[in-house]
């Protein structure tokens, strides 16, 4: 059973039972980005995926839409919605408010997918140029991206960047994302901020996975090392064969390091891990 929702700011669909765990997608992105992972994740939780504010169905808060008021906007909605410390699982800027959550006491795990945070100026300007490219590109006329995305071409086109195997987006799913990316109104605006973003928190206590696709052409590899280098004592794990979005690329894999980081939670509170 899927529940979609648009309580208070943040839209959100729903799916399972459990433990909740929060999804949090990437900038540009929309709550689909965890479609190939949710029913997976639902066999074992109350999935919730969102549209982060400015991004989807989430109207842009008041005021700035940078890091901290990313943090509070989704404090805010957890209040609201009575979730109490909900594992949290992001890809890219996901993946830092996730930490950044953690950080803030609002998370009983984080998986962070390729976090932003980690790069040095000169990273964040091409992977900000890259984006804003494929930002430009989703301006291109309905029709002829509806035409585009029946081939192998344009998907790979428009999409090699961001998976390894574009080949695996259907044509409605890459033009849902390019809408997505087309109507994300707090796309400018996020990305002005995350130019000087670094992430420089310390979410103690609890579980943190980072893990970062070995074929990320978003973040390269290499900021896995300067993340395992400021985190030490979380689990670091390479998603071989992944791109940026790594959901779409192997959602077994990715289900299954969301699935331990929630376990190793239920073990550190003295629970047993569920199979």
């Amino acid at each position: 059973m899927t529940v979609t929702s648009g309580s208070g700011s943040i839209h959100s669909v729903r799916r399972g039972a459990g433990e909740p765990l929060v999804l949090i997608h990437g900038i540009g992105h929309h709550w689909r980005a965890w479609e190939p992972v949710i029913d997976l994740l639902a066999e074992h939780h109350d999935v919730i995926a969102i549209d982060l504010p400015g991004f989807g169905r989430s109207p842009a808060r008041a005021g700035d839409l940078g890091m901290p008021s990313a943090v509070e906007a989704l404090a805010g909605w957890f209040a609201e919605t009575g979730l109490d410390r909900p594992h949290v699982a992001g890809n890219s800027l996901g993946g830092a408010i996730a930490l950044e959550l953690a950080a803030a006491g609002h998370a009983s795990s984080v998986t962070a997918l390729s976090p932003a945070g980690f790069c040095t100026p000169a990273q964040v300007r091409r992977a900000l140029s890259i984006l804003r490219g494929h930002r430009i590109g989703a301006f291109t006329p309905t029709p002829v991206l509806k035409a585009f995305y029946r081939t192998g071409f344009g998907k790979a086109f428009s999409f090699g960047w961001l998976v390894r195997n574009p080949g695996v987006l259907t044509a409605e799913r890459a033009l849902a994302d390019t809408l997505a990316l087309r109507g994300g109104k707090g796309f400018a605006a996020v990305a002005r901020h995350g130019r000087a973003y670094t992430y420089t928190g310390r979410p103690d206590g609890v579980p943190v996975t980072i893990a970062w696709g070995s074929r990320d052409r978003i973040f390269l590899p290499v900021q896995a090392g300067v993340a395992r280098e400021r985190l030490p004592w979380a689990q670091h794990v390479a998603l071989d064969g992944c791109g940026h979005v790594p959901m779409s690329d192997d959602p077994a894999g990715v289900a299954a390091v969301i699935l331990r980081t929630t376990a190793a939670a239920r073990a550190h509170d003295g629970e047993p891990a569920q199979s």
